[in-house]
């Protein structure tokens, strides 16, 4: 499948090896370019089509359950390619959710997601619990699957039971990775819908963000407690904050599709 991104041209082809060719391309059409390294992916988009300082067009606006003081913004300031991110003021305080989400209809991609987006921050994940990422999963009564941190690492997050990957466990922490501030990150992750996970931090697997059907201590022993089997409908970018932890953040060239996009 040839990968569109959301207001622009077809990537540049590929390589058998699955590197970019980045031999100059003939056409001279002046619409703006894909997001970096679209690799096949249903959905792959810069914000280079945003027009205004609200997301508009390929974007929405989503806030879930509750709406506090943070915002969403389009910056013309910072960007990992081309000129344009979004940009999240992340506020503190208990439901205090502001997040952006494509208008694109992705509930049919089927059971294996694969997503791939840049995010840069400014401060680092607090002790308490925030997320920056939340997919829909239909197969646990519409409720969340969040991606985001505590104990200062990145972790999983079920909203229906508050199961966590890893275990909030010393060990279990220790087998997770910060999310490195004032830099451009590159996170991947797969959801299956047999009830496997996998998630990679600039082209890294992270061993304690890993759900592979064997419980294992400290990782996914409580998370596979219960029977789980996800079947995911959306992806929202931005920042829930449960408590504490102001940040600001910066998005830019998400992909989702049904095989790995890589960075």
């Amino acid at each position: 499948m040839t990968c569109t991104a959301a207001g622009g041209n077809p990537p540049p082809s590929s390589s058998p090896s699955g590197t970019p060719n980045t031999s100059p391309s003939p056409s001279t059409s002046t619409s703006q370019p894909p997001a970096t390294g679209c690799n096949g992916a249903a959905f792959c988009d810069g914000f280079e089509s945003q027009t205004g300082s609200t997301v508009s067009g390929a974007w929405g606006l989503s806030y879930r359950d509750c709406q506090g003081t943070g915002t969403a913004t389009v910056d013309t300031t910072v960007a990992h390619s081309g000129s344009k991110s979004v940009r999240i003021d992340g506020k503190a305080g208990y439901c205090n959710h502001v997040l952006v989400k494509p208008t694109k209809d992705l509930s049919g991609l089927g059971s294996v997601w694969y997503a791939r987006f840049y995010v840069r921050h400014s401060t680092a994940l607090p002790a308490a619990h925030v997320a920056f990422a939340a997919l829909r999963d239909n197969a646990d009564a519409g409720k969340d699957l969040r991606l985001g941190g505590q104990n200062s690492a990145l972790q999983w997050n079920r909203e229906s039971n508050d199961a966590t990957l890893p275990a909030q466990s010393p060990a279990g922490v220790a087998q997770s990775r910060p999310l490195p501030t004032n830099t451009w990150n590159c996170v991947e992750f797969m959801v299956d819908g047999r009830g496997l996970l996998s998630t990679w931090l600039n082209g890294a697997a992270i061993p304690g963000l890993t759900v592979d059907g064997v419980p294992t201590p400290d990782i996914d022993q409580q998370w596979l407690a219960t029977t789980w089997r996800p079947q995911v409908t959306d992806l929202r970018l931005g920042w829930e904050s449960y408590g504490v932890g102001d940040d600001t953040l910066w998005f830019d060239d998400v992909a989702i599709g049904a095989s790995r996009i890589g960075c």
